[in-house]
């Protein structure tokens, strides 16, 4: 079975979609049997490669809130990080550009195994959402990289580079071809879409009854919808 899934290294909901997913196929002892995918999605292709302000300062422009109601609502999505088991601190990210990241991830893809892409993107999400690191700065992006194993002259020359664009912006054809305009988004055995981060054990549940072929596309499609972000914004 193969998932694929469009997902950005700066929106919370993927982060802890991807770790729901993960939980859901070991809890299920089928982590072994399935092929996952991951495909670039920038929430905001035109993001500053320099950070430009705090995350709540973001928000409350963004969604038009105080600043107190726009702490509050990271704080929120922070809580359900943590629920998820991860150190998750929102209000300390440090917003910019997320191409290079995703360039660096299809790098891997293309020449290592993959176990390494899954550190990988691991780190990438790691980095932002618990370190506080830019993700466009190319001395983190390298260190990242350098962690998890990867040639160093293989990755300075990419970051120096254009090389990979066209494959992140390949993904984000095809996610526009989908319809896909919020992530995560995960599209399950080549034909179960499921938009948004689910709780582990409806997760669980779908996994379970596609893998087994018990429901129709229908019934497994109706019981699917979670939390996601779109260019405009995240739900709430």
């Amino acid at each position: 079975m193969e998932i694929v899934y469009w997902s950005d290294y700066a929106c919370p909901y993927c982060y802890i979609g991807e770790t729901h997913m993960k939980t859901a196929l070991q809890e299920l002892s089928l982590t072994d049997k399935v092929k996952i995918e991951m495909k670039a999605f920038e929430l905001d292709p035109f993001a500053s490669k320099e950070y430009t302000g705090t995350t709540v300062d973001r928000f409350a422009r963004k969604y038009g809130l105080s600043t107190e109601a726009a702490a509050q609502r990271i704080e929120d999505i922070s809580a359900m990080g943590r629920r998820a088991g991860l150190d998750f601190r929102y209000a300390q990210t440090r917003y910019t550009n997320t191409r290079d990241a995703h360039r660096l991830t299809k790098l891997a893809m293309a020449e290592y195994s993959p176990e390494l892409v899954d550190k990988l993107s691991e780190a990438f999400y790691k980095a932002y959402f618990t370190d506080g690191l830019e993700l466009a700065n190319h001395a983190v992006l390298l260190q990242i990289a350098l962690q998890v194993g990867m040639d160093e002259k293989r990755v300075r020359a990419v970051l120096e580079s254009r090389e990979f664009e066209a494959a992140v912006v390949n993904d984000e054809v095809a996610s526009a071809q989908e319809n896909i305009h919020g992530v995560p988004y995960f599209i399950i055995a080549g034909k179960y879409a499921v938009p948004g981060a689910m709780p582990v054990d409806a997760m669980k549940e779908l996994l379970q009854k596609v893998y087994e072929q018990e429901r129709t596309p229908e019934e497994i499609i109706a019981t699917t919808a979670g939390s996601a972000c779109g260019p405009d914004g995240c739900s709430f």
